[in-house]
């Protein structure tokens, strides 16, 4: 609301005329209110009439496609804005009432129930919570160390301790066997799909990526022992891809066995591709190595050096926490970026599916060119 001086048409005039003045009389223009109307302003605007005459605000709309991120997928900065909220650490100390709370919002709004009060940032915001704590494709609740939000404080505790003891064997055994371990759940907790896997299966992969890490781990150290103290910093990282590679397909090998579901742009369902969970099951190998090289190859740079002046000499017990400083701060930024180099909702062309699918889509709708998968992490 804004004023304007107005002048009241004729009073001045008959006032000119030889109307008697009161004394004390001064001309002066009479102020009235006058409402300003901005361009392109709308009804229900922040300072608008229907606030100003004390309406409830406009409850949120049903057309939020929450099934998607917020950001644009097709592109790297998206993804990356993706899944820094994704592995977000503080996403670990939401109460399980928190968590079913985000849950509830999330399922009410997909089936048509608008929470009363709910923004469009307090939907964003439960959407990323529930997508931290529950599996995209069965909805189970993840175990706790098995979060994307738990990668950055487990593996900086991991690593950090791989890349301080790493001269003796029984440390070497003892912290390769703890990594794979968390890797192990961390794969099997962040799987594509929803098809089952054995306890046969998973002791299998669990064992084999153990024994190839350590195995890896214990061949190189030998190889380097007349080499410079610098290229025996690298072997846990020679060591942690060897075992990805090793412990990732393994742990999804019911996925090369019967598939994964591939779906249309609008998620519906045409079948399971074994096509896809390769694909997907490489790009998955490929981030995880990408996201290791920062955290093991930056900081045994930095202690290598670091170790060599007389302050870390002196103080001996700084270089674990250190090292474990170190690798934290590179993983906060790789987990996200690293997880981002890939789309989480993957593609892939329907002629490199398997002749039956592809039969069966075909007849489906022949105009799909393009099938959609979830990659897993």
């Amino acid at each position: 609301m804004q004023t304007e001086a107005l002048p009241i048409p004729g009073l001045a005039g008959r006032m000119r005329q030889g109307s008697p003045r009161p004394s004390g009389w001064r001309a002066s223009r009479v102020t009235l209110p006058v409402m300003s109307v901005r361009a392109g302003a709308t009804r229900g605007e922040e300072g608008g009439t229907e606030s100003c005459r004390g309406r409830e605000p406009r409850s949120l709309g049903k057309h939020i496609n929450i099934q998607e991120p917020r950001w644009d997928q097709s592109t790297f900065l998206g993804r990356a804005r993706h899944f820094f909220t994704v592995t977000d650490p503080r996403n670990l100390l939401l109460s399980g009432a928190q968590l079913e709370a985000s849950r509830n919002i999330v399922q009410n709004y997909r089936a048509g129930v608008v929470t009363p009060g709910l923004t469009e940032d307090q939907l964003w915001r439960a959407k990323y919570v529930y997508d931290s704590a529950f599996h995209p494709d069965t909805g189970e609740k993840v175990v706790l160390i098995g979060r994307m939000s738990a990668q950055v404080p487990m593996n900086m505790t991991i690593t950090g301790c791989m890349l301080t003891f790493y001269r003796k064997t029984p440390t070497v055994v003892f912290w390769q066997w703890v990594n794979q371990s968390f890797n192990a759940i961390v794969n099997y907790s962040n799987r594509s799909g929803d098809a089952p896997i054995t306890v046969g299966q998973l002791g299998t992969a669990y064992v084999s990526a153990t024994t190839g890490a350590v195995a890896t781990a214990l061949g190189l150290k030998s190889l380097t022992k007349h080499l410079p103290p610098l290229v025996g910093r690298f072997v846990p990282f020679a060591a942690v891809a060897a075992a990805n590679c090793i412990n990732i397909p393994l742990m999804r090998q019911r996925e090369l066995q019967v598939g994964i579901p591939v779906t249309d742009e609008q998620g519906q369902r045409l079948g399971h591709s074994v096509a896809a969970a390769k694909q997907g099951i490489f790009q998955v190998v490929v981030s995880r190595i990408c996201m290791a090289i920062p955290a093991m190859a930056i900081p045994p740079v930095i202690m290598d050096t670091l170790e060599k002046k007389d302050f870390l000499k002196h103080r001996p017990w700084l270089g674990a926490p250190l090292q474990v400083g170190l690798v934290g701060f590179c993983l906060v930024f790789a987990t996200p970026l690293c997880c981002a180099l890939f789309p989480q909702r993957s593609s892939i062309h329907v002629r490199r599916l398997e002749p039956e699918l592809r039969a069966q889509i075909h007849e489906q709708n022949p105009s799909i060119e393009v099938v959609y998968y979830n990659k897993g992490l």
